[in-house]
């Protein structure tokens, strides 16, 4: 979820056949084209390459049907008793993660690697809006003041 920003119903709902592997457009690196079925119906998405090889691995372990569930156990559980493991369930300013924190982590990492907002809203079935009211203000120290701060060049007075 964190290389592909899915929500947990929706990986809830993933199945095999709804996932393929292929090369991205420059044809350098592969990833998972993923077919959403969400609340509006089918949506598409496109993971980091960091999602491919777990997904081969399972694909291998599990030799599924194309029907079967990518996750068939109630993935937020584990994740959840992971974090309690390892005390990592609050941050620290104290706010509680959960399986929806690592779309956040998706999102926000896609941000920093200078990925354009509109493209993210579209790779994770949500608006710009959204993603500046509820992720992108996390990011605030990695603002580029050069690039906010852009001037047009003053135009010469025209010659009488």
């Amino acid at each position: 979820m964190a290389n592909t920003g899915l929500r947990p119903d929706e990986a809830n709902r993933l199945e095999y056949r709804d996932v393929t592997i292929e090369e991205d457009a420059g044809g350098s690196e592969r990833i998972l084209l993923i077919e959403v079925r969400g609340k509006r119906g089918v949506g598409y998405c496109k993971s980091t390459t960091g999602a491919v090889h777990p997904f081969e691995r399972l694909v291998k372990r599990n030799t599924p049907k194309p029907t079967d569930l990518v996750f068939p156990q109630d993935h937020k559980k584990q994740f959840n008793r992971v974090l309690a493991d390892c005390e990592l369930k609050f941050d620290r300013e104290g706010n509680r993660r959960s399986a929806y924190s690592l779309r956040h982590t998706y999102i926000c990492l896609r941000l920093l690697e200078g990925a354009d907002i509109y493209q993210i809203a579209k790779n994770c079935r949500t608006s710009v809006e959204m993603i500046e009211k509820h992720y992108a203000v996390h990011l605030k120290n990695t603002l580029d003041a050069k690039a906010i701060n852009v001037r047009r060049p003053k135009r010469l007075a025209a010659a009488n």
